[in-house]
């Protein structure tokens, strides 16, 4: 039995009752060994029974926290539970019934798992006609994917060439950027010479690489499983070269090696759960990095790390053998260096995953086709004025817009359905203490305890508020398409709930503020996103009219200052390089 002896037991029940959970105190009663007529709901103060947040815990069993996590729970359940729980359910349950604002998790009763009758057309990619390979392979490294697949088309160079060049800039560059777990050096040769030979693709299970999620917790974890995302690049004669860093359980750049960092400003850490892939992607280490979204940090990511990145509909890219957070909110897309190469990857890897029930087929106009003087896009108060003009004499036509909704709990709603999911997904982790271990106990552990105690119902009632989001959301976007701050969070969480597509483009750098006196090259990425109804993917060829294009000949010296110039730091939030580029 937990020990009590940190808890003032009047003070306890003064704060059950002032924070109003009732129901855990009267069912806490009966879950008392001394319980009275008598004493009633006072009868913790038995000698050497259970304390009043004991009982409490055990209605939950969930007797697995120790006293200060239980405090914890109760501070956060006050803070952040209650407003959002009052708030939905005035919002979407204030009349019985259920006859209005419907849950948006709906149950898909197919049992088979049959593809889709009508298949999905590939993408008409532009011809690039009298590329020649580059004389250094550091421009190769810079090239775009569909420029690379054109040399490889005319033999200027073979896979195998490629990828040795990208594991030795891998290599090269990683302990600047802490961005590898583990180098799938042995297989990617072998993909690559199977390439060449242009040979039917086989079944190549991954069983000898680390599957670690960036946890100390998985950091030995072996899975005997390929992702069905995996599956479809391999089959489109892409070759694993590396598996790159995610944050610990893909929430942040923490995670058991380090932290991962920034390719244009290495005093800043990259951010994000995807730090690993965007660090490579934009470092020219890799052409192209596959990331997963959930609840935002991806924006982050693109912001600090001048990268295009797509993510569409959490529908439309499969997450079978991905780790999930919340299958409502999971989403995966690609990181590149142009909008090209992300519709390339996006034809690549969308279509119905047979094992994924969430995932569908859906049709896909060219975005290669589409007539952009055609298109009517919204810009928000927000938006980068720049782009607008340069939108605006391509032909597109430019108006004001405003997504009208009323849902006040946008942030709650996320946060809700994001950490009740993960939790489900991470349960005994949590009850076998293994989050006491875990890289940043501000993180993970503390939501996932307090979502230890979001009652059934009020999670339900938030669904029924997405629902609600959604269809309002849907009613209040008149344009086919609208651009915007990407780093907004309150239209980051909306994005994620009501599965609004938008790539992120960088528009322009900065100078970084106080910079070095010895003509330091570093920069701070300046960005937009474009966002755009589900299902529609116009947005990829508007993004392509950015008015910037990525420097590699900046970014290299920038790496080569790193590489030639150790640097050293301490590995805390606060820290500062010692070496000044």
């Amino acid at each position: 039995m937990l020990r009590h002896n940190r808890l003032s037991l009047s003070s306890s029940l003064m704060w059950i009752t002032v924070i109003g959970i009732t129901y855990f105190t009267i069912i806490a009663v009966f879950s008392c060994p001394v319980f009275t007529s008598e004493v009633k709901i006072l009868c913790w103060t038995g000698v050497g029974q259970l304390s009043p947040l004991n009982c409490a815990f055990e209605l939950f069993d969930s007797t697995f926290f120790n006293d200060t996590e239980m405090l914890e729970i109760v501070e956060g359940e006050k803070e952040f539970n209650t407003p959002i729980i009052r708030a939905n359910r005035e919002l979407v349950a204030s009349v019985n019934g259920g006859l209005s604002d419907p849950s948006c998790l709906v149950f898909n009763s197919g049992w088979g798992k049959e593809q889709a009758q009508n298949v999905t057309r590939r993408f008409c990619y532009p011809s690039l006609p009298g590329i020649h390979k580059p004389r250094s392979e550091e421009d190769i490294a810079y090239l775009s994917i569909l420029e690379l697949g054109e040399l490889i088309k005319t033999k200027q160079i073979t896979s195998l060439e490629l990828t040795e060049i990208f594991l030795k800039r891998l290599k090269r560059y990683n302990h600047a950027h802490v961005a590898v777990v583990t180098y799938t050096e042995e297989l990617a040769y072998k993909q690559a010479k199977e390439a060449d030979n242009m040979l039917a693709r086989g079944v190549y299970l991954v069983p000898h690489y680390r599957t670690t999620w960036g946890s100390k917790s998985f950091k030995n974890q072996v899975l005997n499983i390929e992702a069905w995302v995996y599956k479809r690049l391999k089959s489109a004669g892409a070759v694993l070269v590396a598996k790159l860093v995610s944050g610990s359980l893909a929430y942040d750049d923490i995670w058991f090696g380090g932290r991962t960092r920034n390719p244009w400003n290495i005093e800043e850490f990259s951010t994000g759960s995807s730090a690993g892939p965007a660090a490579c992607t934009s470092a020219g280490m890799v052409p192209f990095a596959i990331e997963s979204e959930t609840a935002g940090l991806l924006q982050i990511l693109y912001l600090q790390c001048a990268l295009w990145s797509d993510c569409i509909a959490a529908n439309i890219w499969h997450h079978w053998g991905v780790m999930s957070i919340s299958e409502s909110l999971d989403k995966l897309g690609p990181f590149c260096r142009s909008a090209i190469d992300c519709a390339i990857i996006l034809d690549a890897i969308r279509g119905k995953d047979p094992d994924d029930l969430s995932s569908r087929d859906i049709p896909f106009d060219d975005p290669f086709s589409v007539d952009i003087t055609k298109l009517t896009v919204g810009y928000l108060e927000d938006a980068e004025m720049e782009v607008v003009h340069v939108l605006a004499a391509k032909g597109v036509k430019m108006i004001p817009f405003r997504l009208n909704y009323t849902v006040e709990s946008v942030q709650g709603i996320l946060n809700f359905t994001m950490d009740v999911d993960m939790l489900a997904h991470f349960d005994e982790w949590q009850r076998s203490g293994q989050d006491e271990v875990y890289e940043a106990q501000e993180q993970w552990p503390t939501e996932l305890r307090r979502a230890r105690i979001i009652p059934a119902v009020d999670y339900v009632q938030a669904q029924r508020a997405r629902g609600k989001l959604i269809r309002e959301v849907r009613e209040s976007f008149t344009v086919d398409a609208f651009i915007g701050n990407v780093t907004d969070w309150e239209r980051v969480c909306l994005g994620n709930l009501v599965g609004i597509p938008v790539i992120v483009v960088p528009t322009g750098f900065k100078n970084i503020s106080q910079p070095h006196p010895s003509n330091s090259r570093r920069r701070t990425t300046i960005t937009t996103g474009i966002y755009a109804p589900p299902e529609k993917d116009h947005i990829l060829w508007l993004s392509n009219q950015s008015p910037i294009t990525i420097s590699s000949v900046l970014l290299s010296m920038i790496l080569d200052q790193m590489i030639h110039k150790p640097f050293s730091y301490q590995d805390d939030s606060t820290s500062r390089l010692t070496r000044k580029i």
